[in-house]
């Protein structure tokens, strides 16, 4: 069985793997590092050679606005942190590939992934409305997360519906 052409898989296509991209160009290798090596965040402290300075000046912009959590890193925020650079970034690389080619390997490693990454963030937006690093503006900081908490959701249930292979022209998938 060949796999269904991406073009015919809008939903891959448009929206997983440019959300893979995403966090490999600008989250994971660049926000999230920002956060481990720029700890603590002090102003006038060196910028680290990596992500640039206008990314660490974003960073601090935004958290010192709208998301004292971003500023705080508490253990469990420098935990999810290095769980995203370690695990979630490798399989970005591989989830770019799969979802490109089609490769039905991806299933249970999709599914892991969105697993855990709904149970991270759901951990962080609880912090960011009710904890005590809550976020200025709960609603904006929720609604800049949420693509984070819908995405991963939706490749579980793409992944699950698709059966154990996803990808195959012998299925209608996504």
């Amino acid at each position: 069985m060949a796999p269904i052409p991406l073009s015919e898989r809008p939903l891959d296509k448009y929206w997983f793997i440019p959300f893979f991209v995403l966090n490999i160009a600008v989250i994971t290798y660049m926000i999230d590092i920002e956060q481990v090596t720029t700890m603590p965040p002090i102003a006038g402290k060196p910028y680290p050679w990596w992500p640039p300075r206008a990314v660490v000046d974003i960073v601090r912009w935004y958290g010192y606005k709208y998301d004292p959590l971003l500023i705080a890193r508490p253990p469990f925020w420098r935990a999810s942190i290095y769980y995203d650079i370690f695990f979630f970034g490798p399989f970005y690389f591989y989830a770019i590939h799969a979802f490109t080619k089609g490769i039905n390997a991806i299933r249970i490693p999709a599914i892991i992934f969105g697993t855990c990454l709904t149970t991270v963030v759901t951990l962080i937006l609880m912090e960011e409305i009710y904890g005590e690093y809550a976020a200025h503006d709960p609603f904006f900081v929720v609604g800049v997360n949420l693509p984070w908490l819908i995405t991963p959701i939706a490749i579980v249930y793409r992944m699950w519906m698709g059966g154990e292979r996803p990808f195959d022209t012998d299925k209608k998938t996504c």
